[in-house]
C-alpha cells in the first residue's frame, strides 16, 4: 500500500491518514475570543467560502487581464471579447463566464513584489495563508516540505473561527491533495493551529468524475457501518498512527479526531452531501463531465449543506504533460496558447461559469464567496527557454503580477480593482499583496478578530499584515 507523509514529517499508510487525519477537522477546539471593540464589519457575512485553485499557475495576460494593443511578444494569439459587464473584457475562449461577468470581480493588481521566489511551493504557501515565505523558500525552493510552525492555511482559520458543523468537517479540499504522491505543497494545511483544523481530503478521479472517495464516507471491503460502529474495527489502526507523532497536543488532536471519524462513517446526511447522482442530470451536464466541473458541483453542494469553507485544486490532466510542459495544469512552460485554447480554458469556462449561474439562480451567491486564485501568473514575455524560447510558445513563472478573480460574498460584481502596467508585467496602481486579498476573504466572512491559540496553548495574531479590500463590496 502507498505510502504518504503528514505535514509533521512522520510516514502514515496513505487510507490511515486519510480516514483518522481527515474526519475531526471540524473545529473541537475553543479558538481565543477578543473582547476588544469590533472592527466595522459586513452585516451579513458569507456563511460559506468556494476557492478555485488554478494549479500551476495561470496565465493572467491571457485570460481576464489581456494587453491587445501590446507588442506581439507579449499579447499573445487571443482577442478579447465584451462580457455582460459594461467596460469588462475576457478571452475569447471564455464565452460562458462572459456572461456571468456582471458577478465578477477582477483584482488586476496582485503581485508578490520582492518577497516571493518564483516557485510554485512559495506561491502556493503565500496565497492560500497571506504570510510572506520564510528564508527556508528561497535556500530550498520545490523542495521546501510543509512544517509544523508554518502559518495555516486560510481554510483551516474560517474553520476554526466558525461553530463547528454539526455533521460536516468545516474545510472540505477536492478532488485532491496537491502535490502528491513526491511531496505536498505547503500552505494547505492547519499547521502550527494543530491538526485538528485540517481540511478533510476528499479524492476525485479523471476516469470517473462522479465518483469521489470521501474517506470519512466510505468503508473497504466487508466493513460494514454497523460492523464499524459496534467494533470499532478502524480503532488500531488510528492509534497506531497516533503513536507515530508526539504525546503533545498533536496526539490530543487525534484522539479528538477519533469519535468525530465514527461519528461521521454513520452518519447518512454526510454520505448524501457528497452523492451527486442526487443532481439532475442537465445540471452536471451544465457543469461539465470533468472531474473539475463535477467538483465545483460538490462545492455547491457542499456549502448549500453549510460547510464553510471548500477548495477545488485543478486536478491536471496527464495527456497534455507533454504538450504543455505543464505537469498537466496551468504551469504552460510550452504551448501555452493551444493548451489554453483547445484544454484549460474551455474545461476551466463550462465549470466555473456553471457554479456561478448555479449560486446566483438558487439565491446562495451573496452568501458565498467565490474565488479564483493560483500560485503565480505567467511571463508577459512569450518563450521559455526550457521549451525552446520563442518557438515553444510557452510562458515562464511570473509573480510580480497577476489577477485574482472574486464573485459573490458581499462583493460588487461587474468590476475591476487596480490595474497592471501595459504588458501586465508589475500593478500600475492600487497594488495589493497576498495579505490583502486573505482579509478581504475574512472580512467577507464576517472574521475580523484573527487572535487565537496555536497547538502549544501560545495566544498568536494570524493575520497582522494586510487590510480589505473594502472598496470591493457593494
Amino acid at each position: 500500500m502507498s505510502q504518504i507523509h503528514a505535514h509533521s514529517g512522520f510516514p502514515l499508510n496513505r487510507r490511515t491518514f486519510l480516514v483518522a487525519g481527515s474526519l475531526g477537522i471540524c473545529g473541537q477546539l475553543t479558538p481565543t475570543v477578543s473582547t476588544a471593540s469590533p472592527v466595522s464589519r459586513r452585516s451579513k457575512p458569507a456563511r460559506s467560502t468556494i476557492l478555485l485553485w488554478l494549479s500551476g499557475g495561470a496565465s493572467h495576460i491571457d485570460t481576464w487581464d489581456m494587453k491587445p494593443k501590446a507588442a506581439a511578444d507579449f499579447r499573445g494569439e487571443f482577442q478579447p471579447i465584451s462580457t455582460s459587464a459594461p467596460g469588462i473584457q475576457l478571452c475569447e475562449h471564455l464565452p460562458k463566464l462572459a456572461k456571468q461577468a456582471h458577478h465578477l470581480a477582477i483584482v488586476r493588481s496582485l503581485g508578490h513584489g520582492d518577497k516571493g521566489t518564483g516557485d510554485h511551493h512559495a506561491g502556493y504557501y503565500y496565497n492560500l495563508t497571506g504570510h510572506a515565505p520564510d528564508p527556508t523558500f528561497k535556500a530550498l525552493l520545490n523542495d521546501r516540505k510543509p512544517e509544523v510552525e508554518d502559518w495555516p492555511f486560510l481554510g483551516c482559520v474560517v474553520g476554526a473561527k466558525r461553530p463547528p458543523h454539526p455533521y460536516l468537517p468545516q474545510p472540505i479540499t477536492l478532488p485532491q491533495k496537491p502535490g502528491a504522491p513526491q511531496y505536498t505543497r505547503p500552505g494547505q494545511f492547519a499547521a502550527r493551529l494543530g491538526v485538528q483544523y485540517d481540511p478533510a481530503y476528499v479524492l476525485g478521479q479523471r476516469e470517473k468524475p462522479l465518483e469521489f472517495a470521501a474517506p470519512a464516507l466510505a468503508l473497504e471491503g466487508p466493513v460494514t457501518v454497523e460492523r464499524m460502529t459496534s467494533r470499532r474495527s478502524l480503532l488500531g489502526s488510528i492509534e497506531g498512527a497516533v503513536r507515530q507523532f508526539d504525546q503533545s497536543t498533536r496526539s490530543t488532536g487525534y484522539s479528538l479526531q477519533q469519535d468525530r471519524a465514527f461519528s461521521l462513517l454513520s452518519s447518512a446526511r454526510a454520505r448524501d452531501a457528497f452523492d451527486l447522482s442526487q443532481e439532475p442530470e442537465a445540471l452536471r451536464a451544465r457543469y461539465g463531465a470533468s472531474v473539475n466541473g463535477t467538483s465545483l458541483l460538490l462545492a455547491r453542494r457542499l456549502v448549500e449543506a453549510g460547510v464553510p469553507f471548500v477548495s477545488v485544486f485543478w486536478m491536471e490532466d496527464p495527456k497534455i504533460d507533454n504538450l504543455c510542459k505543464s505537469g498537466g495544469g496551468w504551469d504552460t512552460h510550452g504551448n501555452n496558447f493551444n493548451c489554453l485554447k483547445n484544454n484549460l480554458l474551455p474545461e476551466f469556462d463550462q465549470g466555473f461559469a456553471a457554479l456561478l449561474e448555479d449560486l446566483s439562480d438558487r439565491g446562495l451567491l451573496d452568501e458565498t464567496l467565490v474565488m479564483v486564485n493560483s500560485e503565480m501568473g505567467r511571463n508577459p514575455r512569450i518563450g521559455d527557454v526550457r521549451s525552446g524560447g520563442k518557438s515553444g510558445a510557452g510562458r515562464d513563472h511570473w509573480n510580480k503580477c497577476m489577477s485574482v478573480l472574486l464573485a459573490g460574498g458581499g462583493i460588487q460584481g461587474g468590476q475591476t480593482y487596480g490595474s497592471s502596467d501595459h504588458i501586465a508585467a508589475y500593478p500600475a496602481d492600487l497594488p495589493v499583496g497576498p495579505e490583502d486579498i486573505a482579509r478581504t476573504l475574512y472580512h467577507s466572512m464576517g472574521i475580523e478578530d484573527l487572535r487565537m491559540t496555536d497547538r502549544l496553548g501560545r495566544p498568536v495574531d494570524l493575520m497582522p499584515d494586510g487590510e480589505p479590500i473594502r472598496a470591493l463590496f457593494a
